[in-house]
This record gives structure tokens, sequence and C-alpha cells, in this order.
């Protein structure tokens, strides 16, 4: 693998640092080298979240992306924000149920994925992170779906433990989506 540098944004409350939690505690499990960055303001819940996760095979020199491999657009201001600075030949996930506009950049693979609808239908409304996070697993020819149940096992606290199956849900919704 060559160093896989994800940008996961949107508003606080979404999921966004658990999905990449997710995707920095997959990589260690593949023993990958890591790095997870938090980011969210002062309000938390409503406000802007984001999280920086950089897998690689060689040591991770900084946890700062400033040109993403991968951006998770979870909410139209992440999208404008961060548009411009994925890579040529990178990737774009969108989630196309709260952001209404097409990606104009012809260099970048972008995938829409009505996530908070396809979540809110699956009664599991609150797991939309996890939808989108499956579909990059399966599309992304550095990631693979493989493993992802034990990484869900290993972080939902136990006293939260029917979230298991239903993470797994969003994360099989995501990986079987055909957009």
């Amino acid at each position: 693998m060559k160093t896989t540098q994800i940008l996961i944004a949107g508003f606080g409350g979404q999921g966004i640092l658990f999905a990449g939690k997710f995707l920095a505690y997959k990589g260690l499990t593949e023993e990958l080298q890591v790095s997870w960055l938090p980011s969210y303001g002062p309000e938390m819940r409503g406000g802007t979240a984001n999280c920086n996760v950089i897998l690689s095979d060689t040591p991770v020199g900084s946890p700062i992306i400033t040109s993403p491999d991968v951006l998770i657009a979870m909410n139209l201001p992440s999208l404008q924000k961060y548009v411009d600075t994925v890579v040529p030949g990178g990737q774009i996930y969108v989630d196309s149920a709260l952001i209404d506009i097409k990606v104009e950049r012809t260099d970048v693979e972008v995938f829409y994925i009505p996530a908070t609808q396809m979540a809110k239908d699956n009664g599991i409304a609150s797991l939309a992170n996890m939808i989108i996070i499956g579909h990059l697993l399966q599309n992304h020819p550095e990631l693979s779906f493989a493993g992802t149940d034990a990484v869900v096992q290993k972080l939902v606290p136990a006293k939260k433990a029917a979230l298991v199956e239903l993470n797994m849900k969003a994360l099989l919704l995501g990986k079987e989506y055909k957009g």
C-alpha cells in the first residue's frame, strides 16, 4: 500500500470522528502505520468536525493533511471548503442526501451516496457515516472491506453492544450500494 491520506468532514454529531477512528484502527489491524487527528469546533454537536487519517506502509511524518487522496464530505460547507484540496486522481465521497450539488472537477473520481437517507430508511439514522465508510472500503483500490467486523467489535463499547450489528448493517449497505 502506498500512503493514503483521508479527510472526513461534516457537522459534529454525524460520527465524523468515529469514522476516522474506525479507519485508523482498521489500518492498525492490517499492520499499517497510522495517524488519526480529530478536530472539532467548541460547540461539538452541530458545529464543524473533521478528521485526518493517514494509512501507510512507512512511518507517518506529520498528521496534518493539506492535499487528501480521499475526501468524505458529509455536508455542503465541508465539500465547498475541501473539494479543491483533493489531489488529481483522488476520490471524493459525497453524502448526496444532504448535498445537492455536483462536483465540477473532472480530475477526481466522485461517488454520490445518499447515506443519510439510506440510514433513515433502514432504521439506523445515526450511521450515515458508516454507510459512506462501507462504500469507501469497497471502492478504494488501496483499502479493503475484509476484517471490518473485528474492527467494529473492538471499537463499540461493551455497554453499547447492540450497535455492533447496526454498524455492520451500515457498512454492508455502503459496500453494496450501486449509485
